[in-house]
This record gives C-alpha cells, structure tokens and sequence, in this order.
C-alpha cells in the first residue's frame, strides 16, 4: 500500500498533529485466500472461450453475407451497363437493385447489434474476472455456485429455471442460455430422426469443423442414406450418393462402401455387419457426436461444471468405508447419487488416519485426544470436557446413551 505523505521513522522530535487521523493499516489478506483466488481463476478458461468464438461466429456470418450481397448487385449493375435495355426496364431494374441495398443494410444493422451485444458479453465477463478480489472471495465464489448451477440446468434443458435464476441474480452477461438453445434444436431434430438442422450446423461452422478434421457431417449423410434405403428409394438413395457421399470417398472410403453394400442387404439382413446400421440406436450416436462436436467447437467441457467441481471433492474424500452400508449420513457418499459420481473416481491417498469427533466434528489429534467410553466410543476430549463441566462431571455417549463420570473415560493413542 503506498502513502503519499511519508511518516516519520526514528524521530522523536516529530509531532502528529490533532487534524491528522490516524493511520490504521488494513489487516494482511492471507496467503491461502490469494493462493485459492489465483487456482479459481485458471479454471475459468470457458467463462470467456464460449463468448468469444460465438462473436467470431458472428463476425464471420455477417462478412460472408455483406460479400454475397455485394458481389450480387456490382454484378447486377455491370449488366444493366453493358445492357440495351429500355428507359422501364432500366428504371425497374435499378429499383430492385435499391430494395436489395435497403434489405442489406438492414441485415448489416441487424448483425451490428448482435455484435455490439456478444462483444458487450466479452467485456462483462472481463470485468469479472477482473473485479476477483480476495478480499471479496466469498461474494465472487457465490456468483460463481450460481453460474455452475445455471450450467447445469442448461446442459439438462431446464432453460426456463436457468433464465430466471439468471435474471434474479443478474448474471444473463455471465452465462451462455442463447448458445445452448442453439444446441438444443439440433439434439431435438436429432432426436426426431432429421438431419437438416444438424447439416445447417455443419454449414455455419465449415471451416472450423473442416480444421478439426470432424467426421460428423459425413456421418450425417451417411445416416440419411440409411433412411433412404430403409424407406427403399433405392433410386433416390442412389442419387443421394453421388451427389453427397462420393466427395468423402477419398478420406472414407472403407466407411462409404459398408453404408453403400446397404443396397444389396437391406433394411431386413441378418448379417450383424450391416444390421447395426440400421439400429436405432445410430441416432443416439449422432447426438451424442454432435454433444462432442458443439462443446469442442466452442471450448467446453464435456461433463457438466457442477459434476467435475463435485468429483473434485469427492476424489479426496473418497474410501472404501463410503461404499458400506455403516457409512455415516455425515459422508457425502452415503447418498447415492454422490456414490455415482464418484464410481470412476480412484481412492483418495491417507498416508495417516484423521479421528473426527462425532459430537464437536473437530479432528482429534495430539492436542485434542480421543477418549474412549467403557463401551467402546471415542469421542474428542474437548468436547467430553465441556458436557463434564456442564453435568458436574457425568459425559453421556451420544450413540447409546451410556452414561459415567468422566474419570472413567480412557485416554487413546493415535500411531
């Protein structure tokens, strides 16, 4: 912290004056809330990844249509230059041409405003992230709970809940709810046996799809010649292929002619080579591709936040004690839905035994022993002297309900 008038140091000849206040410095933030603060935020890499490549979407949709549009009517007026029409025709013409710059300049309105929008986005969630303080962790982690949560719902289509959970907490700039709607018209036609919704997808994101080298637009067409030969339009399937298909066929070609053989086979075989890809299940697939496909594109996690910040937890806390039927309702694995979480997770390393009072849930350690009753439950020392003090003397076992003096209590030792 730095002064602007310096103070005295060593001189016993200087007087503060009565006007002056007192200098009362602000108390050390600890090192282990700064240390947790700097962890927290290299987990935020989606928080500004998801804005970001939606703007560049954006960017990049609204510059192909100026430039169709341009190229259109420069061409447009070319013609009517090297043209002999008449007076009416020209005058028509050029009409038409204005309605095209009007709509265009409308459209170039339009997608100005949602840029300014998702730029507008990018700059909140900077302040964001620049506004984390240690000295104001707590309130920052709670709006952080609140944007896990909000994800959650998302990824699970609750969007009315996440939309009001979002605006009563004035977070709308620090989610993503416009980017998972998007999604999810594409799971729901998915799920519905259609592809052009998904196909649609694949053409806005071209090129990035291409970059990855993703594979899912060729599944999708493969998929929709399958229901082609299902349905037998065996002609149309056929068509459907050279016009679609034959462009993969010299980056997939093994795939292409097992899809292609449907045509001989059927939607009736038996041969197990060929009747897996007429299962229904294959559209389960496609969705779920297309889940990896749109988290990749934008930066996302797979699993949703509120599961990997859970597992992380539950990765230290896990044991096999967890799993049995006398794990105590105070372990977070006693619940079953936490026990599913942590099924994929390893056991967490105890080099030493940790004893936590079933009365004060303070660890018991060299400075706060274990006592053990005459039957056989250890609780804190601590916590056995306070109800001592308080029932001249008499401690009571919490579980049983034996009750002894407090003399009678063994002292434990913990190797």
């Amino acid at each position: 912290m730095e002064i602007d008038d310096p103070v005295t140091n060593g001189n016993t000849d200087a007087v503060m004056t009565e006007s002056a206040p007192p200098f009362t410095p602000s108390p050390p933030v600890p090192a282990t809330r700064s240390s947790q603060l700097t962890e927290s935020l290299k987990l935020e890499h989606q928080l500004l990844r998801v804005p970001f490549e939606h703007y560049k979407k954006t960017i990049r949709a609204n510059h192909r249509c100026l430039e169709k549009e341009v190229s259109s009517v420069v061409s447009s007026v070319g013609d009517l230059a090297d043209s002999n029409w008449s007076k009416d025709v020209t005058v028509s013409r050029l009409t038409s041409l204005v309605s095209r710059l009007q709509g265009l300049k409308r459209k170039l309105e339009e997608g100005s405003n949602v840029e300014n929008l998702q730029a507008q986005r990018c700059r909140a969630r900077i302040d964001h992230l620049d506004s984390a303080d240690a000295e104001n962790i707590t309130e920052w982690n709670n709006t952080k709970l609140k944007r896990i949560l909000v994800d959650y719902m998302l990824r699970m289509s609750y969007f009315e809940t996440a939309s009001k959970l979002s605006e009563s907490c004035n977070i709308l700039d620090l989610v993503d709810i416009d980017i998972f709607r998007e999604a999810k018209k594409v799971i729901d036609a998915l799920k519905r046996r259609e592809v052009a919704s998904a196909l649609a997808w694949c053409a806005d994101n071209k090129t990035r799809l291409k970059k990855a080298k993703s594979k899912f637009e060729f599944q999708l067409r493969l998929q929709e010649f399958i229901e082609l030969v299902r349905a037998e339009s065996y002609k149309q399937a056929i068509q459907y292929a050279r016009k679609h298909l034959t462009p993969w066929g010299a980056t997939h070609m093994n795939e292409l002619q097992r899809v292609l053989a449907t045509l001989a086979f059927k939607s009736t075989t038996e041969c197990t080579k060929y009747k897996v890809l007429f299962e229904l299940g294959q559209w389960d697939l496609l969705v779920d591709q297309f889940k990896q496909e749109f988290c990749k594109l934008y930066g996302m996690t797979m699993e949703p936040l509120l599961n990997i910040y859970l597992q992380a937890g539950l990765s230290a806390l896990k044991t096999p004690y967890g799993f049995e039927e006398g794990c105590t309702k105070e372990d977070p694995l006693s619940q079953e839905s936490f026990r599913k979480l942590a099924l994929p997770l390893p056991y967490s390393k105890q080099e030493h035994s940790k004893l936590v009072c079933y009365i004060s849930k303070e660890l018991m350690d060299t400075e706060n022993p274990p006592l053990v009753f005459p039957n056989g439950y250890v609780y804190s020392t601590k916590a056995l002297k306070e109800m001592a003090d308080k029932n001249k003397g008499e401690v009571k076992c919490p579980r049983t309900g034996l009750v002894c003096n407090y003399t009678d209590l063994v002292k434990a030792y913990i190797s």
